[in-house]
């Protein structure tokens, strides 16, 4: 018999996916039970599959504090951040604006691609801001960077590697103050399950979101826009989502992200306090347990309360996560989108994390699943694991 297939599986990686709830699961059957039609048609069927799309969307502007007409429905964070940002540069382009854009330099590679790509295919400007050594943005050098002229500004709400929370809403009020067309725009991916958006998210004017973060369906997400911020389509066709994106909506994905929202939303205080103790729990016994582990970033910085990012000298990552995996450990060495990558991540490299402590970076993501006996099983394994790639005797 396969040996790994014995071992239990310990999840810890519910940054990259959380699980399918159970709950969402069975919101999404239950639309399904009877025939579902296109949103866009007249018939009944269709005009039930309307009535579930915009039922959905007013939940979720309810979850967000946004409007409906805010909400635009897309395949995942991705789309919604190449969204927000070609999306916001076609307006300004069409009022003959000069383009420009400010991103941290921690950013998800779905932000940073973006901006590239819009900086190779546009004459435009692209500037990114520092962070300080907890990977916190430098206001100093965004109230420096941003001018009238700015087009966009982006900064995440919370980052995907370390969880550390970014100041939004003073980031929008430096931005405001230095102009009152330069649009901000948040990607919230990863504080959707842990974070009150309606409140920390409050000065973004672009918010970015994916419902599998928060244990909704792989494949639905959200950009909000919020007016006198605007996007054009750059994915076209039928015109839906008020001319923003075209293509037939999926009416089941945003009923699972609604539920998915309405459950995070509920369970929120509890959880977040749960997790958090659950967290601390796992860095002070995996410190105590692995000789020359550091806790990348500080107790005092805030951070999401799921997320535990370590770095191990003298250890491999990749080599670390396999071995882990045998053992059914499920974490990651970072960005889910860069698995398997051997560069060192840019957000450590950012925080001016050395190299030789970056190369045995491993990032531990609770959820709303996690129990003791995982953290009981994870502390179980890891330092013998560790110890073995060490070679010590």
């Amino acid at each position: 018999m396969d040996h790994v297939s014995e071992c239990p599986t310990t999840y810890l990686d519910h940054a990259a996916t959380t699980p399918l709830r159970a709950e969402v699961a069975g919101a999404m059957a239950a639309v399904l039970a009877e025939p579902l039609g296109n949103p866009t048609g007249s018939h009944r069927p269709a005009q039930r599959a309307r009535r579930f799309l915009e039922e959905a969307r007013d939940a979720v502007a309810g979850h967000l504090g946004r409007d409906p007409r805010e909400i635009i429905f897309t395949s995942g964070g991705t789309e919604s951040a190449n969204l927000a940002v070609f999306g916001t540069l076609a307006v300004a382009q069409e009022r003959g604006r000069s383009l420009s854009i400010l991103h941290s330099a921690v950013e998800h590679p779905a932000v940073l691609e973006s901006c590239r790509a819009a900086h190779r295919s546009m004459e435009l400007d692209l500037a990114e801001l520092p962070v300080n050594a907890h990977g916190v943005v430098e206001l100093d050098a965004l109230i420096e960077a941003v001018t009238p002229t700015t087009t966009l500004v982006a900064i995440m709400l919370a980052n995907n590697e370390t969880g550390v929370i970014q100041p939004i809403d003073e980031v929008a009020r430096i931005v405001r103050a230095a102009s009152e067309s330069t649009w901000v725009f948040a990607d919230a991916v990863q504080a959707t399950p842990f974070l009150n958006l309606a409140e920390q998210a409050v000065g973004a004017d672009l918010l970015a979101l994916s419902a599998h973060k928060v244990g909704g369906p792989v494949g639905t997400g959200v950009l909000a826009v919020r007016p006198p911020a605007e996007v054009r389509a750059y994915q076209h066709g039928g015109g839906q989502e008020r001319e923003r994106r075209s293509g037939t909506q999926d009416v089941v994905g945003a009923v699972g992200l609604a539920a998915a929202l309405g459950l995070a939303e509920a369970e929120r205080i509890d959880t977040g306090a749960r997790i958090g103790a659950l967290r601390n729990q796992l860095a002070s016994r995996l410190l105590a347990a692995i000789p020359g582990a550091v806790r990348t970033v500080a107790d005092s910085v805030p951070t999401l309360p799921g997320h535990l990012h370590l770095c191990l000298p003298g250890i491999e990552r990749e080599e670390l996560l396999v071995l882990l995996g045998r053992q059914g450990i499920c974490a990651s060495g970072g960005s889910s989108c860069a698995s398997g990558a051997l560069q060192t991540s840019h957000v450590l490299t950012a925080m001016g994390v050395p190299d030789s402590l970056a190369q045995g970076a491993i990032r531990f993501t609770l959820g709303h699943e996690t129990t003791s006996a995982d953290i009981d099983r994870a502390v179980a394994v890891m330092p013998g694991v560790v110890a073995a790639l060490r070679h010590d005797p």
